[in-house]
């Protein structure tokens, strides 16, 4: 009897599932993040006898403080977790809610035309947080420690200060004027109202205390009493609509990760509301169903670029929070992969205009990766959307808020900030998540796992796949991270490049199938990779060298 590629993908998937059990022969654990502080304070409760999920949260908390351009208690986030006890692989979506008063046409002017400042800047902009409920969420769930001890490096970053970096500069230049703009996040992360000086010792506060108060009281410290009431009071009083109820009735979400399947490897990675799981399964199934391995490189780029226009074709066309659209299931499935990949010219490239539905017939942000010595493992993307986010600090909390309503279609064929468009499936509703491209990622085989993810926007994902082939090629963690990156997203019409990495005879070859090119003018992305041989539980482990992050180990005897 033939095997159809759905039971091919059940099989393989089974066979993964019985094998990816770890035990270490020696005591090693390691993690990768986007700032150095962040890594050591994963490996310091790792040290305390904190598993791969308590790291997890002491390492988003820290990232909230020293990273506050990326994520933060204000924001919200994805967190995959592999627990290797039983083998359960799941998502916990932390991802932001839109407020009770949230309409579809709430960021448009009179014309009805979208304004992009509306859902940018300020609270309005804001969704309701999730990070501090996702937070407690992993400690009482999947947690050895007490939260006290995941978050105590966090608090102790927050009250002592740490030195900005030329990163932070440039982040804090870009967004200026929306920080000058709101007093509270200006005393925080200006000095005298400008940018600070290179190792300026940042000091928050406030933002200590509202983390001492989730550490005693959990999710009931940040999302009921003194903090509600002053992120409530500070809100509306800005402009925003926020209400004590859309505090109060915030809920983190456990979700099956999207599998699907290449060459002898499983990858899990997000699930809706992120549409990296489903736009990377598109992409890998087209692949498949094209003469890929046997094409040239430059062929192969060319398979590359068409699969990612299609699968970001479907992905403004359908996707949405699961739990308010019904999102096709065809679109993860190897046979619908089969129908794009046959609308693929070989030679030509395609224009996306001229894509349409093909129904199945019959920078900003950050990531971090952790394993640790019981074989567990974590990849979690966290965001408040744009850098800085909304640039707004509420009151005295200290939390920087979001500006996640940005990734709405504010506007059916709007684009939002990082050039994506959008349909009803993604139009505003109360209480809605909001469409996401974070797609933290494990890929498995017998022999090894990879965790991966990076910040990036709607990037994220073709950063990911870039990795993940580079990875079944056998390349090492440093080279996944350093390698040079291209995406293609539908709209616009254009072949990104990063500003290094491509010379004139890479891009002419492009040109020659018809491709237009956009050369950036900076490097993009922020990767963290953890790579274990199951064998032997040898770790190899990376953090981009575009970032200031850090990849480290620490042996626990």
């Amino acid at each position: 009897m033939s095997l159809t590629p759905r039971w091919i993908l059940l099989v393989v998937i089974y066979c993964l599932s019985a094998c990816s059990h770890v035990t270490p022969s020696s005591q090693q654990a390691a993690v990768a993040s986007a700032h150095p502080l962040a890594t050591e304070a994963g490996l310091a409760v790792l040290a305390q006898g904190g598993n791969a999920f308590d790291a997890a949260i002491a390492v988003s908390a820290a990232l909230a403080v020293v990273e506050p351009a990326g994520s933060g208690l204000g924001g919200g986030g994805f967190w995959l977790l592999h627990r290797a006890v039983d083998n359960k692989t799941v998502m916990i979506d932390g991802r932001e809610v839109a407020p009770a008063l949230a309409h579809k046409d709430m960021y448009l002017d009179e014309q009805g035309q979208a304004v992009p400042s509306r859902s940018l800047d300020g609270p309005l902009s804001a969704a309701i947080p999730g990070m501090p409920a996702a937070l407690d969420y992993l400690s009482q769930h999947y947690g050895q420690l007490p939260l006290q001890h995941a978050l105590a490096p966090a608090i102790r970053y927050a009250q002592q200060g740490f030195p900005i970096s030329t990163y932070y500069q440039q982040l804090a230049q870009f967004r200026l004027s929306t920080l000058q703009s709101s007093p509270d996040a200006a005393a925080i992360f200006l000095q005298n109202n400008q940018v600070p000086e290179l190792g300026y010792l940042l000091k928050q506060p406030d933002l200590a205390k509202t983390l001492t108060l989730l550490a005693e009281q959990g999710k009931a410290g940040f999302y009921q009493g003194e903090i509600a009431d002053e992120l409530i009071a500070s809100v509306q009083a800005a402009g925003g609509i926020w209400q004590a109820e859309d505090l109060a009735n915030y809920r983190v979400v456990e979700r099956d990760p999207i599998v699907s399947s290449y060459q002898n490897y499983a990858i899990y990675s997000a699930a809706p509301p992120s549409s990296g799981g489903i736009v990377l399964a598109s992409i890998i199934n087209q692949l498949s169903a094209l003469p890929f391995d046997h094409a040239s490189e430059q062929q192969r780029r060319h398979f590359i670029i068409e699969a990612m226009r299609r699968a970001y074709y479907d992905r403004s066309q359908w996707m949405g929070d699961p739990d308010f659209v019904s999102i096709p299931p065809y679109l993860t499935s190897p046979k619908y992969g089969e129908q794009l990949a046959a609308d693929i010219n070989p030679t030509k490239a395609s224009q996306s205009q001229n894509i349409t539905t093909i129904a199945p017939k019959g920078e900003d942000t950050t990531h971090f990766s952790i394993i640790d010595q019981y074989g567990n493992r974590v990849a979690a993307t966290l965001s408040i959307n744009y850098p800085f986010g909304s640039g707004f600090v509420a009151g005295q909390t200290g939390v920087l808020l979001n500006d996640e309503m940005d990734d709405f279609s504010a506007q059916i064929g709007a684009a939002n900030g990082y050039g994506l468009t959008g349909n009803e499936a993604n139009a505003i509703a109360p209480f809605k998540r909001p469409l996401s491209s974070m797609s933290p990622t494990f890929i498995e085989n017998e022999q090894e796992v990879m965790v991966i993810g990076t910040p990036g926007g709607s990037r994220i994902i073709t950063m990911v796949l870039l990795g993940i082939l580079d990875f079944v090629e056998g390349k090492s963690a440093e080279e996944i991270v350093s390698a040079p990156r291209f995406h293609h997203q539908y709209l616009p019409d254009v072949v990104q490049l990063e500003s290094q990495g491509f010379d004139q005879q890479w891009q002419q070859e492009l040109l020659d199938y018809g491709h237009e090119l956009k050369m950036l003018n900076r490097q993009y992305g922020n990767m963290q990779v953890i790579i274990q041989q199951k064998h032997n539980a040898q770790l190899d482990f990376a953090s981009d060298p575009r970032g200031e992050g850090e990849a480290r180990s620490i042996r626990l005897d």
